[in-house]
């Protein structure tokens, strides 16, 4: 297949590793905000597409930002030491 060919493009999406920051970005927002109706109304092979998907997505994130910040309610340890009701975010 040719750098021009997209026909695997159709079903999988374009390669994460050839997508800028931006792009990749983009795409992370999307999936994430179509999670919900997939896995509730979604067919079988669509929720296997949106999985496969997904992981390359947020894989190919992780590769480029292996020291990407963790907020401390994020672990174990922060969510015994938050109790109920507070934020998990970042600076939350």
């Amino acid at each position: 297949m040719n750098e021009h060919d997209t026909r695997d493009d159709t079903m999988t999406g374009v390669d994460p590793g050839r997508l800028d920051d931006q792009q990749l970005m983009k795409e992370l927002e999307t999936i994430h905000r179509t999670r919900h109706d997939t896995l509730l109304y979604g067919s079988n092979d669509a929720l296997r597409a949106h999985n496969d998907r997904m992981a390359r997505l947020e894989g190919e994130w992780l590769r480029r930002n292996p020291r990407r910040p963790v907020a401390p309610g994020r672990t174990r340890e922060g969510a015994r030491e938050r109790g109920c009701g507070q934020a998990a975010a970042p600076g939350g």
